[in-house]
């Protein structure tokens, strides 16, 4: 099977991932990313113009002809270059800012017309109210796994004695909302005795992030907006707690998951990194982890596009 990739953002952990996973299952692709660079080295985002869309378009119509079976419009933006060509299926995945954002309409339009779209979360698929697949993005379950505590924290050099709260993102990212992670440890440090260290995560390969997340005692997910937060999954693949945001599929991940809660305001937050602090224990989220591997996901996407070929 030959797949034709559209994306804004190539180098995105998750977007990785699924392209091994699918050359892994025997799909050929190649990818083709709108021109311009969004991203800042602090983790910031810079919107494209409409002239690096614009460019992008005829791009995408000649590769087109080169003998794909199917366009992949990764991420909303892309879905009007998908489908404007007119010889091959189209299957539209949604990735959360993209339908919950302010070009939500464009997507909803766009996904209207795609032979299939796929979405992060059933929060998603309501958004849409449209059919779809619900396929969140998979989790490498052999790169993220439980590590002893005591040597995550040697190798990072991080105090043993210390509670560690984790936020895995730069602090440049608008959406991930920084500011209020950061006012939500400074009120746990006020109700604590021992200390709290506050760790972000800026330009580290991603192949160290499982040494943070064993490293941690509670990841602190504050984002506004989300479809399905890779960095939860994960942590819940190394049986790290989470205490996040009431976004994307994190009810469903979190749902059962020892010393891990949703929050819906800040002092919800507050409670919910304090217990994890107090408890001092690993979660139990492994288990829950593995419906989100990324053979999993990856073999329910080949199913999509089989099913768009057939």
């Amino acid at each position: 099977m030959q797949v034709l990739n559209l994306v804004t953002n190539e180098r995105a952990r998750f977007f990785r991932q699924q392209r091994a996973t699918l050359r892994s299952l025997g799909v050929e692709e190649t990818t083709l990313t709108v021109p311009g660079d969004h991203t800042y080295d602090n983790g910031s985002t810079n919107e494209r113009s409409a002239v690096d869309y614009l460019k992008f378009l005829p791009q995408v119509v000649r590769r087109s002809l080169d003998g794909y079976d199917l366009v992949h419009a990764n991420y909303g933006l892309t879905a009007p270059h998908a489908l404007a060509q007119a010889r091959l299926p189209v299957v539209l995945s949604l990735w959360g800012t993209d339908l919950m954002g302010k070009y939500g309409w464009l997507a909803r339009a766009c996904a209207s017309r795609a032979d299939a779209v796929v979405v992060m979360s059933e929060r998603m698929a309501a958004e849409l109210d449209g059919p779809c697949h619900v396929i969140p993005h998979g989790v490498d379950l052999d790169l993220f796994e439980p590590m002893p505590t005591d040597d995550a924290r040697a190798e990072l050099g991080w105090d043993a004695d210390a509670g560690h709260v984790l936020f895995p993102y730069p602090p440049g990212r608008g959406v991930k909302d920084y500011p209020r992670a950061e006012r939500v440890v400074g009120r746990v440090r006020e109700r604590l005795d021992g200390e709290v260290a506050f760790h972000t995560v800026t330009g580290e390969p991603h192949e160290r992030m499982p040494l943070y997340m064993n490293a941690a005692d509670v990841l602190l997910l504050t984002s506004r907006r989300e479809g399905s937060p890779n960095a939860v999954k994960e942590a819940l693949a190394c049986n790290l707690p989470v205490v996040g945001t009431d976004v994307g599929d994190v009810p469903e991940r979190l749902d059962g998951v020892a010393h891990s809660r949703v929050a819906r305001s800040d002092a919800e937050l507050v409670d919910g990194v304090v217990a994890a602090l107090r408890a001092g224990e690993r979660s139990d989220g492994r288990a829950a982890a593995e419906e989100v591997s990324a053979t999993e996901t990856g073999a329910r996407l080949l199913a999509v596009y089989e099913e768009v070929l057939s």
